[in-house]
């Protein structure tokens, strides 16, 4: 059966993603940002097998200036879709037909989506399908991706236009001088690019874009004779090749919308605006965010959360399973250390993971509610006016924001970012935000050394927030980083109801990340631990102080005594961490699992920990493991995402060295104002440790840059 290869083309947050997930019955995330689609997806329509449709990134244009629009380009040009399917947000019809005009040139079928007529309508809009048809010289098709209106005919109309034969394109027509200097560089290209192309190459050529002059074998001869078409064409207008081709572009668009568009209403606030005067407010903007962090792990940490972790802990796993499994193993006759193994290591571990799956699933419930509805979107314009005056731009809160689930496509997010020196220092930063497997560590500390503090967990989130913004100023008063912000546009699309099953799938897709990873990494090492901890180096069965991960640990403990837990269940904790930071936990459970006077429930491991650490000293294990470097998984994005050794090694080093720095000023003055601790050489390293970090942030850097601020906020809806 001979396939057919459909592409979704549009805008970012224009319904592209979601009509991919209705046509082919695939769940990917839908987001309101740029860069959820980095790389092209592929998928089988749902009642044809062999339709298959390419889920394109989002993208504003094709000219190749980020790697969505690179990734976008290089399919419609080299891969050749039998037909183009264009989805634009009929709210914003003016500023999608941008791209349309683009995509009719490239010689393939167009058919066009009109998404969300559903919210058209209820503002007051209406568009005439059948004129915009006459205007663009393509089909039209009305739809609403998310009440799955519309989608059969897009697809019919879509077969059809792959069925003619030869294939019926047609692409805009602009100013007859603009037109006149095209047609003559189509003559001079001749055979030198495919003919269905032709149109394509005449104005990219015209509009003087560097990888297609890289890209076209012309001789000197044909790039003589276009140099003095465009230099003529230039002198007409008065204007660059570039900006004529982008106005007469507007202006075609601009004649269009006034042929098929209306507005029955008069000109209103919306109700997204009306929201957005409070939420982006300058003053009220932050306070909201941190209240609505705050209630988010007020809710995931000490209520709803604790709830479901305490019955898994105390209950399931306290109980119920090792108890049937301790039965189950004496019934088979296993030998005893197989019984320590699975009870005292695979349990104890995985067990200590896995008991925090509860409060896992609400933080992100509650974050994919807040991704779904719009509000991130808003947050990341937010963050853009608090990180240009550090001098990043509010593309670098994207990545930060994905990161909350994981580091991994947390730091490949960072490919949205043009400028060079920008990406690497957001691809530093990025995993100081806590992810889902850092969590645990803060449930635990939270849980065990300050149970009627709700402002325990969310200041682990703003620890991270503030670890960055403090990074963005120092870094970039270095040369190493200095630069202007690259500029950023962020669509904001209109507030809606949550769609519960894109919350629902993103919430799985998370909670069973987590448990894969208990059952697969974290499985391993328990094993590992349990080894390391329960032999010598002789192999010989040992006490846990005595044991092989004892030894190792103590030699390096001093180097965290400085921090307030320089004993060695803290430093091993610590260190297995690099491999799956919910090994923090997994350790922790393996070695005082081990402890005869624990009981069932657990709650004695708390109990142990007191011994080990004090409340400072805790928050200073906290602050340490979510600062510093993050898993061997982050670790190699890193490593990709900056293609050079030494800048990986760049990254680590500041990561933990920042992670140090800060455990160690958390532990000095926590201990002295809050514990009653003593005055020593390690407070006065602090305060010098301070007024450093103050110094390298406020300086000014060496060659003082006039930073202009440059952003834009594109409304989800149009007045």
């Amino acid at each position: 059966m001979q396939e057919t290869y459909l592409a979704l083309a549009g805008n970012p947050n224009s319904g592209k993603t979601s009509t991919f997930n209705q046509l082919t019955g695939s769940l990917q995330s839908v987001g309101n940002w740029p860069g959820v689609t980095v790389e092209r997806k592929s998928g089988a329509l749902r009642k044809n097998k062999s339709v298959i449709i390419q889920d394109l990134p989002g993208i504003y244009s094709l000219s190749p200036y980020t790697p969505e629009e690179i990734v976008a380009r290089d399919y419609l040009l080299n891969e050749q879709p039998h037909v183009i399917m264009n989805i634009i947000d009929g709210s914003n019809l003016e500023r999608n037909l941008y791209l349309t005009t683009q995509l009719l040139e490239i010689g393939v079928p167009v058919v066009v989506g009109v998404n969300m007529m559903d919210v058209v309508k209820k503002s007051g809009k209406r568009i005439n399908l059948e004129k915009l048809a006459y205007g663009l010289q393509t089909d039209v098709v009305g739809m609403s991706a998310l009440k799955k209106q519309g989608l059969d005919e897009l697809i019919r109309h879509s077969l059809h236009a792959a069925e003619k034969f030869p294939p019926e394109t047609a692409y805009p027509t602009y100013d007859p001088r603009l037109e006149a200097a095209l047609g003559e560089i189509m003559d001079i290209l001749g055979n030198t690019v495919p003919q269905k192309q032709a149109r394509w190459f005449a104005v990219k050529l015209f509009e003087q874009d560097p990888v297609v002059n890289q890209q076209v074998d012309l001789s000197k001869i044909q790039q003589k004779e276009i140099a003095e078409i465009i230099a003529i064409t230039e002198q007409i207008f008065n204007d660059t090749s570039e900006a004529i081709l982008i106005n007469e572009r507007y202006e075609f668009i601009a004649r269009l919308v006034a042929l098929c568009a209306t507005n029955d209403k008069e000109w209103s606030l919306s109700a997204s605006d009306k929201i957005d005067q409070i939420v982006t407010h300058r003053f009220f903007a932050l306070p909201i965010f941190a209240l609505i962090m705050w209630g988010i792990y007020y809710l995931s940490i000490q209520t709803i959360g604790t709830m479901g972790s305490d019955w898994l802990n105390d209950v399931l796993f306290g109980s119920i399973v090792p108890e049937w499994t301790q039965q189950t193993l004496i019934s088979w006759h296993v030998a005893e250390w197989m019984q320590q193994l699975i009870l005292n290591g695979i349990l104890s571990g995985v067990g200590a993971v896995l008991g925090f799956l509860p409060q896992i699933v609400v933080l992100f419930f509650c974050l994919s509610l807040l991704e779904d509805c719009g509000y991130m979107a808003r947050i990341a314009f937010v963050m853009d006016r608090l990180f240009r005056k550090f001098g990043l731009s509010g593309k670098s809160f994207i990545p930060m924001l994905i990161a909350t689930g994981c580091g991994v496509p947390g730091v490949m997010a960072s490919r949205t970012i043009e400028n060079e020196k920008d990406r690497r220092l957001t691809v530093m930063v990025t995993t100081f935000m806590p992810c889902s497997a850092k969590l645990p560590i803060i449930a635990l500390i939270a849980g065990a050394f300050f149970p009627n503090s709700s402002w325990v967990a969310p200041s682990a989130y703003f620890l991270g927030i503030t670890a960055i913004v403090l990074s963005g100023i120092a870094l970039k008063k270095t040369r190493l980083f200095s630069s202007d912000p690259a500029p950023f546009i962020m669509e904001l699309p209109a507030y809606h109801l949550p769609q519960l099953k894109n919350v629902g799938h993103q919430t799985f897709d998370r909670g069973w990340s987590f448990v894969k990873k208990a059952g697969t990494i974290i499985f391993v090492s328990s094993i590992l631990i349990w080894f390391a901890s329960s032999f010598d180096f002789l192999l010989r069965p040992a006490e846990a102080n005595e044991s092989i991960l004892a030894r190792l640990g103590q030699v390096i403990a001093p180097i965290f005594a400085p921090l307030g837990w320089g004993h060695w269940q803290g430093t091993v904790a610590t260190l297995t961490g690099l491999v799956a930071k919910e090994n923090v936990i997994g350790t922790l459970g393996v070695l005082y699992g081990q402890i005869p006077e624990v009981s069932e429930n657990g709650v004695e491991i708390w109990g142990q920990m007191h011994m080990h650490f004090t409340a400072a000293a805790a928050y200073s294990f906290l602050a340490f493991n979510l600062l510093c470097a993050p898993c061997f998984a982050a670790i190699g994005a890193i490593h990709r995402e900056m293609a050079n050794k030494k800048w990986t090694w760049l990254a680590i080093g500041y990561q933990c060295g920042l992670a140090y720095g800060v455990s160690f000023l958390l532990y000095q003055f926590g201990h002295v104002i809050f514990e009653g601790g003593e005055l020593s050489i390690g407070t006065i390293f602090a305060v010098i440790l301070l007024l450093v970090m103050i110094f390298a942030i406020c300086r000014r850097p060496k060659a003082q840059e006039n930073h202009q601020p440059f952003v834009q906020m594109v409304k989800g809806s149009e007045h």
